[in-house]
């Protein structure tokens, strides 16, 4: 599956030419921003592919970098929305580790398969002057939030395993589910695939597994080490 960059015709949906131009920018950009990143995405290239004259974006942007900004501020605000509206769809009874299913799925179809945008704030989040971050830097930390609540949900409720740190397991999970913007080939092997096995490795990964029948859950793995110090002969 191959993202598309969106096309934009001015004086559909009743528009005005200026909002639909200054969209068409920000599409171009994020398209280009995405695979050439922030050292090479000149605006001779967002021009060729909006369609417009170079010299046209500064009657809407003052500098490459104030587009630049723009796009990976809306890459990570898009993403925040569109998890966030897929979790909040979910029945209220979905249990802590369907939620994470969902937050997996979610995340990895909207930064693959959708959006340029998502894309390109992924890959050039290192690359960025620090002047660039802050709007940034922001709405990463309350995606980060969004996260951090669907973990604690899951230690609160007994479903994480209790050998984990909450905090270390789900930055790694981030990074992880981040990263597929780098090696990922739709050549390869399809988005679904990837989806799949990502929730596969997340879910037997963090999640407490069930007590055989007739078992007793068996204490965490603190908690084991605690007892053996305590049990020890002095």
């Amino acid at each position: 599956m191959t993202k598309k960059p969106a096309t934009r015709k001015a004086g559909t949906n009743g528009e005005p030419k200026s909002a639909l131009t200054r969209a068409r920018i920000l599409d171009a950009t994020a398209h280009v921003l995405s695979r050439k990143g922030y050292a090479g995405t000149r605006l001779t290239d967002v021009a060729a592919q909006a369609e417009i004259q170079a010299p046209a974006i500064y009657y809407y942007y003052p500098s490459r970098e104030d587009l630049i900004e723009e796009v990976m501020w809306s890459g990570i605000t898009r993403m925040l929305e569109h998890v966030q509206q897929v979790l909040d769809e979910l029945p209220a009874d979905t249990a802590p580790m369907d939620r994470i299913d969902a937050a997996v799925e979610a995340h990895l179809r909207y930064e693959l398969g959708i959006s340029d945008y998502t894309t390109a704030a992924i890959r050039n989040a290192g690359q960025l002057p620090d002047e660039l971050r802050l709007r940034y830097d922001h709405e990463t930390r309350k995606y980060g939030e969004l996260w951090r609540k669907l973990f604690e949900d899951a230690r609160s409720s007994g479903a994480l395993r209790g050998d984990l740190e909450p905090t270390v397991a789900r930055m790694l999970v981030m990074g992880a589910l981040s990263w597929a913007a780098e090696w990922w080939n739709p050549r390869r092997e399809s988005l679904d695939t990837v989806i799949k096995t990502a929730q596969s490795l997340v879910r037997n990964g963090l999640a407490e597994p069930p007590a055989a029948e007739g078992d007793t859950v068996r204490p965490s793995a603190p908690s084991r080490r605690r007892r053996k110090t305590s049990e020890s002969p002095a």
